[in-house]
């Protein structure tokens, strides 16, 4: 299984568990792995995938993942593009963090069954790693206990789906803030501004809180808004993970 969109097929980079309590997050350093590879790629944006909030689970604060998402076309060394990751990563390794890598491009059933497990189950890493090497995805622990394994493989195989977490970065995204025209928004890249019962708006103004976060939804960016609570004619945005 292959996903494409606009065309392209996509190949995903998944990272999890790289922070810790007092560096910058997993999304950071997503965008970084993200710029360096966009000298040689098109990137599409990157996601970020809400995982099982669980005692169990060691999370810095909100065990969640990042992938970045490349439009690539034609043939590609998967091994090169999961190098040039790795280098970014560790040159930002964060003591007492347990990176892991996950690079695909062949999305397989039951790598999305294991992101959406990890989503509401207590998963362990050797499984993880059976499922990278039965699907032929790469998946490699960059220090300490390596658990980011699992997050990353889940990330990749939510992603695939279209229908899983928010952008961190898409299109011009992070240049806009403030309060926007809907058609401001829809021109930074993002495909649509919705209620949450699905009506598409056309025009109108969104406070966006000095961000546009959109939902991965329909294997597309669409900003999810709700009525203003006061009297206000200006929608607010939904987070959705």
């Amino acid at each position: 299984m292959i996903r494409f969109w606009g065309g392209t097929p996509l190949i995903y980079i998944g990272m999890d568990d790289t922070d810790n309590k007092t560096s910058r997050g997993t999304g950071r350093l997503a965008r970084a792995v993200a710029a360096e590879l966009s000298k040689r790629f098109p990137v599409w944006g990157v996601t970020r995938h809400q995982l099982l909030v669980d005692p169990r689970v060691p999370y810095t604060s909100h065990n969640s993942c990042n992938v970045v998402h490349l439009n690539v076309d034609g043939d590609v060394d998967l091994s090169a593009i999961a190098d040039t990751a790795q280098a970014v990563m560790l040159a930002d390794f964060q003591e007492g963090s347990d990176p892991g890598l996950c690079v695909a491009r062949t999305i397989t059933p039951e790598m999305v069954t294991f992101g959406h497990r990890a989503k509401t189950e207590f998963v362990y890493q050797a499984e993880a790693r059976e499922i990278a090497q039965r699907n032929g995805c790469i998946l490699r622990g960059l220090g300490g206990t390596q658990d980011g394994v699992i997050g990353s493989l889940a990330g990749v195989g939510l992603s695939f789906t279209g229908e899983d977490g928010r952008f961190v970065l898409v299109g011009r995204s992070r240049e806009v803030e403030g309060t926007l025209t809907v058609q401001a928004i829809v021109n930074c890249g993002i495909a649509s501004v919705r209620t949450l019962d699905g009506k598409i708006l056309a025009e109108g103004l969104v406070d966006t809180g000095g961000k546009v976060r959109p939902a991965l939804r329909e294997h597309q960016p669409i900003l999810f808004v709700k009525p203003p609570e006061d009297n206000s004619t200006i929608w607010q945005p939904v987070k959705l993970d």
